[in-house]
């Protein structure tokens, strides 16, 4: 499946759109011709909008880790603080939105790393190293 429409024999506009790309992106492939382009770094979208940025990216494997994270730590606060799961949860949205914001990108393309996905080019190889998002 290739999501946009690019030839398969000619990778030229590929290589267009990636020059065009801001430093800090990286893109990432898979045999069968799929494409991942995604920030490297913080998640903004993560710190405002939650886990809604796994949902938009059909990401499912992350959210249910966060989901499962949130949980387990709202289940916790509620236990350790006395107080009933809606207001833990309240209570630590905030909290989990600033973990999100610093972890999902992380998590999202070591997750691609498990499903098959390799650098493009030495570019987003190099940034993804440097991050520390490929080992």
């Amino acid at each position: 499946m290739n999501q946009f429409n690019f030839n398969d024999d000619d990778d030229s506009q590929l290589k267009q759109l990636i020059t065009m790309l801001p430093d800090n992106y990286a893109v990432v492939y898979r045999k069968d011709g799929r494409v991942r382009i995604n920030k490297v770094g913080l998640s903004f979208t993560a710190l405002f909008f939650g886990i809604l940025p796994a949902w938009f990216r059909g990401d499912w494997y992350n959210i249910f880790c966060m989901l499962g994270i949130e949980a387990g730590l709202t289940m916790l606060y509620s236990f350790l603080t006395g107080s009933d799961l809606a207001t833990a949860s309240y209570q630590l949205g905030i909290f989990f939105n600033f973990l999100w914001c610093g972890l999902y990108n992380l998590m999202y393309f070591r997750h691609s790393q498990s499903s098959g996905y390799k650098p493009y080019d030495d570019r987003s190889a190099q940034l993804l190293k440097q991050h520390r998002y490929y080992r």
